[in-house]
C-alpha cells in the first residue's frame, strides 16, 4: 500500500466522527446532541483565540493538533460522559489505547509514530502544550453548559466541585481562566445548574 493510500484510508475512517455523538448539546440547534468531530473543531478554534491567556510558553501550532486529534480514538472506543465513575474511565482509557493503536496505524510509518505520540503527550497533560490543550477541552463544555441553562450539568445533576476538578488544568496554565470558571461555576449554582457539594 502506498503512503497515500494509507492517508486517504485514514482520512476516510475518521469521518467516522461526525457518527459519534457527545452529552453537550447543540442550543442553537434545536439542542441535538453535537458530535466529536464538531467539537474538535470548535475547541482547536477555542484555542487559537484564547492563547494568549497561557502563562508559559506554548505551541499553538502542536495545541491545536492534539485538540483536532484527540477525540479520533472514539470511533473504535465510543464517547464517555466526562462525568462517569472512575471504574468507567480506567475501562475507557485501556479501549482508547487500542483505538489509537489501530487508527494511526493507517498511517504510514512515520505518520502513526508522530500521530500516536501527539495523543498519548495529549491525554498524559504534563507538557505545557499538552496541558493547554487540554484545558482547551475541558473549558468549552462550561462555556457551552453555562450558555444552555446548565445543560448536561442539569440533566445529570453534576456539582460544582465535579466541574472545577475537570477543569484544573487551567489553575496552572491559564490562571485567569482558571478565575472565570470559578466565578462561573458559583453562578451556575446560584441559578440551580451545578449542585452547591
Amino acid at each position: 500500500m502506498t503512503d497515500l493510500s494509507q492517508q486517504l484510508a485514514f482520512v476516510l475512517e475518521i469521518d467516522k466522527l461526525k457518527a459519534v455523538y457527545r452529552q453537550t448539546t447543540v442550543k442553537e440547534d434545536k439542542d441535538r446532541h453535537e458530535n466529536s468531530a464538531e467539537h474538535s473543531w470548535h475547541i482547536a478554534l477555542t484555542a487559537q483565540i484564547l492563547k494568549d491567556y497561557a502563562e508559559y510558553p506554548i505551541d499553538i501550532e502542536r495545541v491545536v493538533q492534539m485538540l483536532l486529534i484527540h477525540d479520533i480514538i472514539e470511533i473504535d472506543a465510543g464517547d464517555l460522559f466526562a462525568f462517569a465513575e472512575q471504574q468507567d474511565h480506567a475501562q475507557q482509557a485501556l479501549k482508547e489505547a487500542q483505538a489509537a493503536e489501530r487508527l494511526f496505524g493507517l498511517l504510514p510509518p512515520q505518520q502513526h509514530e508522530q500521530y500516536k505520540a501527539l495523543w498519548f503527550e495529549f491525554e498524559a497533560a504534563e507538557s505545557n502544550d499538552a496541558r493547554f490543550a487540554k484545558a482547551m477541552d475541558r473549558i468549552l463544555p462550561l462555556v457551552q453548559n453555562m450558555n444552555n441553562n446548565g445543560g448536561s450539568w442539569a440533566k445529570h445533576k453534576i456539582s460544582q466541585p465535579q466541574v472545577l476538578a475537570r477543569n484544573k488544568h487551567l489553575e496552572y496554565i491559564a490562571p485567569k481562566l482558571w478565575q472565570y470558571v470559578v466565578q462561573q461555576t458559583d453562578l451556575a449554582v446560584s441559578n440551580g445548574w451545578l449542585k452547591k457539594d
